[in-house]
């Protein structure tokens, strides 16, 4: 929210993951007053990246670093994997995106000629892996990764396995909704999950933000 906490905007059940299940998704977000957003973090599923572009016109699109970083270790020998991976995090320990850029494209240059497929999808995820760098520092661990999310799918699937298999559509939505409304809620009572510092600094023309912050300070 602009003041830094974290909600449950919404959810769905489907039979796939296409393009159009995902626009209809989105559809139904924006219907229901969604607005102004200015980043998207997912892993590189095709649908998914479509309709965002599609629905969420002017949202800028990150692409889960943790997820990337195994798409390139996958196209390298196991026994060099650990020294790769530690290559690669070099580049997300820089100071600012521009610095990011630029060690990205010395570690492509440095280890294509050894694992050439590997540094083809890390220069190719450029743009959409160094995407949260545009954003307040304060809140680059949160917003490079789904592990945010992954860590709330993996509660979500460990209650569901209990019950094994729903009967129908409605029961799966009504135990899903009942543990996303928990979290919601737990979410509503807990602390800011980014504070009102860094909030005011992607909300400038927000002065009560910026009022708040300060006051807090």
């Amino acid at each position: 929210t602009d003041t830094g906490e974290r909600e449950v905007l919404g959810f769905d059940v489907g039979t796939s993951e296409d393009g159009a299940f995902w626009s209809d998704f989105l559809r139904s977000l924006k219907a229901r007053g969604l607005r102004g957003v200015r980043l998207v973090v997912s892993d590189a599923h095709a649908g998914l990246r479509q309709a965002i572009s599609e629905v969420l016109t002017g949202a800028t699109w990150q692409r889960c670093k943790v997820h990337t970083i195994r798409n390139v270790l996958s196209q390298v020998p196991k026994r060099e994997q650990s020294m790769v991976a530690s290559i690669i995090r070099t580049i997300f320990t820089q100071p600012t995106q521009e610095a990011a850029r630029e060690q990205l494209r010395r570690v492509v240059a440095e280890l294509e000629g050894r694992f050439p497929k590997a540094m083809a999808i890390l220069e190719e995820a450029e743009e959409d892996v160094l995407a949260f760098m545009a954003l307040p520092g304060e809140h680059w661990r949160q917003i490079c990764s789904t592990n945010p999310l992954e860590r709330l799918n993996r509660e979500m699937r460990r209650r569901m396995d209990v019950v094994g298999i729903f009967p129908n559509r409605a029961s799966v939505v009504r135990l899903a909704g009942a543990i996303l409304q928990e979290q919601h809620e737990e979410w509503l009572v807990s602390r800011r999950y980014f504070s009102l510092e860094s909030m005011a600094k992607l909300k400038p023309n927000r002065p009560f933000l910026a009022a708040e912050a300060m006051l807090q300070k």
